[in-house]
């Protein structure tokens, strides 16, 4: 345990922000989720709505500083391409 008075602050901001960020990934990770049981089941319709929603709350993440730019990127990029893999 920290002794130094800003040190204590530190430990709490930190723990603030880690649970922002948990919350904020648990978000995403539910997004996609959704949108992949939705390709499992094989409703394209629903998954095209559920892929705009998983890629918002990624770019939003994104935004936050959760995801660095090309993670974002990548998740996004990945998800499209299993849409797309879906329909064909």
């Amino acid at each position: 345990m920290p002794n130094i008075r800003s040190a204590k602050k530190r430990v709490k901001v930190i723990e603030k922000k880690t649970l922002r960020n948990n919350m904020i990934k648990s978000g995403c990770k539910s997004a996609v989720r959704k949108f992949e049981e939705a390709i499992n089941a094989g409703n394209i319709e629903e998954a095209k709505v559920l892929l705009s929603e998983a890629t918002k709350k990624i770019d939003q993440a994104c935004t936050k500083g959760v995801y660095v730019k090309n993670t974002a990127a990548r998740k996004k990029s990945n998800l499209s391409k299993k849409l797309n893999a879906a329909m064909a």
